[in-house]
């Protein structure tokens, strides 16, 4: 009897996402993006509301009104007017103004709900978007929370959301990366930081990654989530919207993620703000930062960095809002680390011997989707109180794995290998930690020892390599391989004489 074939179930996320894709026939991923978040959104917002609904109509005897606004804002629920409720939309789904209906809808639940003023989508009655895709994507998301999911839709439905983020963004290529950073090094970022409480800040936010990962982090670790408050900045309005939609998804509060087009450094919109965390991705090697103008910013503490590359702008900026035991981790292009134009290293040697740098991560290649510029990871601490006079470097150019020819991720097992590495290695300052250095990954090293490098913080150059690496033989491999190469030009010799003689004997045939 022949063995069944076990048929392993595909998260609903990816079925989810399979048959969305299907409907977007002709349309871009950039603009489809805001069709289907905003419709998760949507759904969202109204099972929130409809569970709060039952819950005052229920209590309608003892003076609840159901239709009190005052109710749902006093739960941090979203007031969701008749018209805009899912089961409305879902009976209108398959009328050929299902568009017009979904846009007045939106229009609708802003007017009622003015933190979401200007953020919602109204784009589904554009000529690009058919009305039976647009019922069809309807009757797709209302598949989320069926039967006794329906109690756990809030997380699900975030959880999709998140999902779709991420392979919108694999989907735009270059154009994704500008408003999504790879969820496994947002991971790594925040199991490094680990913000358990305080104030959490990112000025350059794009879709909100690293308040939901904190956010995440809390929970998990059984902290709670109304100990962290968020401050974050985006210079892109259509990305902020995502940001905004992002963090109310997940009940976060989003008042203060603030959008302006002029960006952190021209406009910052937390100019007093001091925070315990900085987490960021911003972006890479910026040219375009309006640096002529800031020549004289009091944030340049340790150095005026050069109009050209906004690199050390940001580093600066990051420190400018720590507070006086804060703590930032930030990712930049790997060409911060040896830099020297422009007066970027007498930047990096002030920063050193201030004793600001904690650890550096050199990340592979491949991890990030809108450019092959090598990354690394910074960790800046003020007020060092362990590892004085010390920096940990963490080559992690070997790990990860790729999802596809062009991609690459950390697993869980990755993430956790750097975490534990830097937090055993802090730990470890106080002897009681099984912390030691690894050829070709780790190494603590002292300012001392920077300082005889020319203050340049590649990895490399501390880390050494692996002991199987040290071990190796030039003489022997160049040997070998000089072998490999004579047998092989043997072959082609003896080959090319027998294409030879069956050309010789293909013409005396011929005559």
């Amino acid at each position: 009897m022949a063995k069944e074939k076990k048929v392993t179930a595909e998260p609903i996320e990816k079925q989810l996402w399979k048959t969305a894709d299907k409907l977007r026939k002709n349309i871009d991923a950039a603009e489809y993006k805001h069709i289907v978040l905003g419709l998760i959104f949507l759904k969202y917002i109204s099972d929130a509301f409809e569970e709060m609904y039952a819950k005052l109509k229920a209590q309608e005897s003892d003076g609840a009104d159901p239709e009190d606004k005052d109710e749902y804002k006093a739960e941090n629920v979203f007031f969701v007017p008749p018209s805009a409720r899912w089961h409305f939309l879902q009976s209108h789904a398959k009328q050929p103004t299902i568009g017009k209906t979904v846009d007045e809808s939106m229009d609708a639940i802003e007017r009622e709900n003015p933190s979401l003023k200007d953020v919602l989508p109204k784009v589904y009655a554009r000529g690009n978007l058919d009305p039976v895709s647009l019922g069809g994507l309807i009757d797709l998301i209302s598949n989320v929370a069926l039967g006794d999911a329906k109690a756990r839709s809030a997380d699900l439905l975030g959880h999709v959301f998140e999902y779709f983020l991420g392979e919108f963004a694999l989907a735009e290529g270059k154009k994704g990366g500008q408003f999504y950073t790879p969820r496994s090094v947002v991971e790594l970022l925040v199991e490094m930081l680990q913000p358990y409480k305080g104030r959490v800040m990112d000025p350059c936010c794009g879709s909100g990654g690293m308040f939901v990962q904190s956010e995440k982090f809390v929970a998990g670790h059984q902290g709670r989530v109304d100990d962290i408050s968020i401050f974050g900045q985006e210079s892109n309005q259509t990305t902020w919207r995502l940001a905004k939609m992002n963090l109310a998804i997940r009940g976060i509060d989003s008042s203060q993620v603030r959008w302006n087009n002029e960006g952190s450094f021209l406009n910052d919109a937390h100019k007093d703000i001091k925070v315990d965390f900085v987490i960021a991705n911003p972006p890479f090697n910026d040219s375009d930062w309006s640096g002529d103008l800031l020549r004289n910013d009091a944030r340049w503490k340790y150095g005026t960095p050069p109009s050209g590359n906004a690199n050390y702008a940001w580093i600066q900026h990051f420190l400018y809002h720590l507070a006086p035991g804060g703590i930032a981790g930030f990712v930049l292009a790997k060409g911060s680390l040896t830099s020297k134009s422009s007066g970027e290293g007498d930047i990096r040697k002030a920063l050193i011997e201030a004793d600001l740098v904690d650890c550096i991560v050199n990340l592979p290649a491949k991890l990030f989707l809108n450019t092959q510029i090598p990354a690394s990871l910074w960790f800046l601490r003020r007020n060092k109180t362990v590892r004085q006079g010390e920096i940990l470097f963490i080559d992690a150019r070997n790990e990860g794995h790729l999802i596809n020819r062009r991609t690459k991720e950390f697993s869980p097992e990755d993430i956790k290998k750097i975490a534990d590495t830097y937090h055993s290695w802090r730990v470890g300052a106080n002897g009681d930690s099984p912390y030691e250095d690894i050829k070709g990954f780790c190494n603590s090293t002292s300012i001392e020892r920077v300082k005889e490098l020319d203050f340049v913080l590649t990895p490399g150059r501390y880390v050494g390599l692996p002991d199987e690496e040290d071990d190796f033989n030039f003489a022997e491999r160049f040997t070998t391989l000089k072998a490999e190469f004579e047998e092989q030009l043997k072959e082609e010799s003896k080959l090319n004489e027998a294409i030879l003689e069956n050309l010789k004997k293909v013409k005396i045939e011929e005559k």
